[in-house]
């Protein structure tokens, strides 16, 4: 060990918070594919190996002189999107948050950035101390495929009743088990979750829905969007959607919607973590 590394061993950690904003397009989701310590995958690794997390961890490390790793408020599968999600991490050298904000995202790729970096309380934490977590998901409703914005949005050929779909997916509010719409991957010890707000709105040839809740299950948006299209292509009921909810069997279940319209657009927290409003309660 040199003295630069008993020096940073030794010096206490200072806790940061950063929004981070990123194109999921070329990424195989959030989560770290290898251990810390273990060989990194290459740069400009291909789509099924390059992870958010990973990037953002060497950007900021080279900012730092030394190893960093973040804890992100919610891990995002491959295709996804996001518009703030949140991370913490600890270093134990200082530097001001334009440099963290400036300094990573200039060692970021294109399709990620680093949007504001502040300092917080050494018991904040990006994951337990997020009370809500928002998603959006946006639909091109028309005849044609997408050429434009087509890594940000899903596609559906026949016309979708956006209000149908909105009074179907009130039957999800409130704290309930959501085991029709997990994967059978998920890890969760338990389907239950608190869904706070959901709405489905048109604009135009856009279906879009955002959704809120304490946390969700893995795949729970993308599966809940799958089991609203029926209703609003007509082929289900209304209220087809409270029957999934109470039955529990993701197998009659709709299908899982693509990654492409999914964007996680953020945790949210208590006012007191004193961190920008577009993340707070």
């Amino acid at each position: 060990m040199n003295d630069s590394d008993i020096a940073s061993a030794a010096a206490p950690l200072r806790r940061y918070a950063l929004g981070v904003e990123y194109d999921g397009s070329e990424f195989s989701g959030w989560q770290r594919l290898v251990r810390p310590g273990e060989p990194s995958r290459p740069e400009h690794a291909p789509r099924g190996e390059a992870t958010v997390q990973t990037t953002l961890e060497q950007a900021l490390s080279f900012v730092a002189g030394t190893g960093i790793e973040v804890v992100c408020a919610g891990r995002t599968d491959a295709g996804v999107h996001a518009s703030c999600q949140v991370v913490h991490f600890d270093s134990p050298v200082e530097r001001d948050p334009r440099g963290w904000t400036l300094g990573a995202t200039s060692r970021l790729p294109p399709s990620v950035c680093v949007r504001w970096c502040i300092p917080v309380a050494p018991d904040f934490h990006a994951r337990f101390s997020a009370r809500a977590r928002r998603y959006r998901y946006r639909i091109l409703n028309r005849p044609v495929r997408p050429a434009l914005q087509r890594q940000y949005l899903s596609w559906e050929r026949r016309p979708l009743d956006a209000d149908a779909m909105h009074r179907a997916a009130q039957a999800l509010l409130g704290e309930n088990d959501f085991s029709a719409f997990r994967t059978v991957h998920c890890q969760a010890p338990h389907a239950r979750r608190d869904l706070q707000s959901i709405a489905v709105r048109r604009d135009g040839d856009i279906v879009e829905m955002e959704v809120q809740a304490n946390a969700f299950l893995h795949h729970m948006v993308r599966n809940i969007v799958g089991s609203l299209l029926p209703v609003g292509r007509g082929d289900r009921p209304e209220g087809w959607i409270a029957e999934l909810l109470a039955g529990r069997d993701r197998t009659v279940a709709g299908p899982t919607a693509p990654s492409a319209g999914l964007v996680f657009v953020g945790p949210r927290y208590p006012a007191e973590c004193q961190l920008p409003a577009e993340v707070c309660l």
